[in-house]
């Protein structure tokens, strides 16, 4: 399991978010307060508070699937 703060600023962001979590196949949350939502989801995304940093959390012991994964996502991770 792994974790980091992503932003998510504009809707072509979610667009493209969602179209890089569907080509892992990992279990990924978000977590923004105490709502959870699946990160494949798109209409789950847009039920969250996009003003402020989102916590994704990825699900799965193999480090070489987590690091192509935030490898992917990296344009997303809050600096």
């Amino acid at each position: 399991m792994k974790s980091t703060l992503i932003r998510l600023s504009t809707i072509n962001d979610v667009r493209n978010f969602v179209n890089i979590m569907t080509k892992h196949d990992i279990d990924v949350d978000l977590e923004c307060g105490r709502y959870i939502v699946d990160a494949k989801s798109i209409m789950g995304i847009f039920s969250l508070d996009l003003m402020n940093p989102i916590k994704l959390t990825a699900h799965s012991d193999n480090e070489a699937v987590l690091d192509a994964l935030f490898k992917d996502i990296e344009p997303f991770i809050e600096k």
